[in-house]
């Protein structure tokens, strides 16, 4: 977008070069003072701009490769810690003259530190609006629309900063108003069930989330045996599980990797006084030298066996 320019307030030309101005930074935070955002014409046609500027990004991305290297550097740069090409959802909302909320391309995990994208700004973006729909009092299918959206992709960016807020709002205010349908229920409750068993490490609270959910999770036994995992420790029964979830999930499940492998090592650490490296690392799923950095092991590496435990000869 370009402000107007080339004149001086008193109408006289200028040689001041017109501002050249971002459309997604057009407006403020509401809680920083923002009014124009309020206005729901104004707030359909931002959301217009951050899901053409969501559509470009995914163009610009390219291919699958691409896609995980824009979401991982993301996650990487803002944190330090199967998949389906970008498409326009068809939605089940009249919209309200909005256009239809871009469904975030699926991905595995983050894998390469690149230079900063455009994804930070499109969430910063979604924060403003968000900010603006509860601000307005907005509680309409629209509202639904771009916190769903908010939710799916701040999953996909590791951005718990933007999901979870997202997902608190639109179970306890917006589905109360407006009632979400079975499966977008299904699908918030257990990102937030998930939330606070993997990220959060609460399972006191997920599985009491489990409870208050249980009529809309009727049926799904993949959430039960995610937390199921998690309290036995179960790394193999966590792996199987994150094969078969999907994106979303399986983004959310990567936050308890760290915490399962390092029971695994540790069990390793017990149980052998010798195994071969590469058997440690299938298990593990993680290379020799993520091992040691990472998770700290001070094993030795000798002609491709790891010696975890040297017996002691007899005095």
């Amino acid at each position: 977008m370009q402000r107007r320019g080339g004149r001086g307030p008193s109408g006289r030309p200028t040689r001041l070069k017109p501002v050249e101005l971002d459309p997604l930074d057009e407006y403020g935070l509401p809680s920083k003072g923002e009014k124009r955002l309020l206005s729901h014409k104004i707030q359909e046609s931002y959301y217009a701009k951050i899901a053409e500027r969501y559509l470009a990004f995914c163009t610009e991305a390219g291919d699958r490769d691409g896609l995980q290297k824009q979401f991982g550097r993301l996650a990487i740069t803002d944190k330090n810690t199967s998949t389906a090409p970008p498409t326009l959802s068809s939605g089940r909302y009249p919209n309200n003259g909005a256009v239809s909320s871009p469904a975030p391309p699926l991905i595995p995990s983050p894998s390469t530190n690149l230079p900063e994208s455009q994804l930070s700004q499109i969430l910063s973006a979604l924060r403003k609006l968000r900010e603006a729909i509860v601000a307005s009092k907005r509680r309409d299918d629209f509202a639904t629309q771009v916190y769903l959206f908010a939710i799916r992709l701040g999953i996909l960016s590791a951005s718990y900063e933007t999901y979870h807020p997202a997902l608190l709002y639109l179970l306890r205010i917006l589905h109360p108003a407006r009632s979400l349908t079975n499966i977008e229920l299904r699908e918030a409750a257990s990102y937030l069930i998930l939330d606070a068993a993997c990220r959060r490490g609460n399972l006191t609270e997920a599985y009491k989330l489990r409870h208050q959910y249980k009529a809309a999770l009727r049926g799904d036994t993949k959430v039960d045996g995610i937390l199921k995992a998690l309290v036995r420790d179960d790394w193999v029964l966590w792996r199987r599980l994150k094969r078969t979830v999907d994106g979303y999930m399986c983004r959310i499940m990567e936050f308890s990797e760290g915490h399962m492998k390092a029971h695994v090592l540790k069990a390793f650490g017990r149980s052998y006084l010798s195994v071969e490296a590469e058997y440690l690392e299938r298990s593990t799923l993680s290379g020799w030298q993520e091992l040691k950095e990472k998770f700290g092991v001070g094993w030795e590496l000798k002609d491709g066996k790891v010696v975890i435990r040297k017996i002691q000869p007899k005095k």
